[in-house]
């Protein structure tokens, strides 16, 4: 039997959102007898001709619908557009609706996570735009309590909703401690409830 893992699928586009999936691996990963699966989905084009390779040249290779249906939770991280998430991210989620009809992800722990230039750039609408699918798959949502004291300590990136990070203007602010702490701290919550639910 495979261990069991949580499934840390996320888009980047200019690396801050897969700096962010590291640590919420990291936090998976301090969990006795839990890893961590780091997965990536493709570029979407507006040219319906061109396609990516079936392995990305660097980073995480792309999620598969396997991948998703055994996972013991879902960890999901996308940039903000607009307020929402990130088209490659809403393109892949659009195509589950086989693990919708068949209830592969009911009572499975789930959280998400992203990343803006500004702050306030639409994070907490993108986690909230992010959460409605995971709720229509029956996913146990997990955002971030209040005893985690980086919420209370952060001048950047955080929510209750789930993690955040202002890369600023350039796209290249690294993460904060506080910003890794409560990526760290979102992993190891996701992991201990699927410990708990027997996922």
């Amino acid at each position: 039997m495979a261990s069991p893992y949580i499934l840390v699928l996320y888009y980047s586009h200019h690396g801050a959102v897969a700096a962010m999936a590291a640590q919420v691996a990291r936090g998976v990963e301090s969990v006795t007898g839990m890893t961590a699966r780091l997965r990536t989905v493709p570029k979407v084009s507006p040219v319906t001709e061109a396609t990516e390779p079936d392995i990305p040249d660097d980073g995480a290779v792309y999620c598969s619908h396997d991948d998703l249906v055994h996972c013991s939770g879902l960890a999901l991280g996308s940039p903000t557009r607009f307020g929402n998430m990130a088209a490659p991210m809403k393109y892949f989620l659009d195509g589950t609706a086989a693990q919708w009809v068949s209830g592969s992800l009911v009572d499975k722990p789930a959280g998400v996570f992203t990343s803006t230039a500004s702050l306030h750039g639409g994070q907490e609408s993108t986690l909230l735009s992010m959460i409605l699918p995971l709720l229509h798959h029956g996913m146990v949502y997990c955002g971030l309590p209040y005893t985690e004291s980086a919420l209370h300590d952060t001048s950047t990136g955080g929510s209750p909703y789930g993690p955040t990070h202002v890369t600023g203007g350039d796209n290249d602010a690294p993460l904060s401690d506080d910003e890794a702490a409560l990526c760290q701290a979102l992993g190891k919550r996701l992991a201990e409830t699927a410990r708990k639910l027997g996922c």
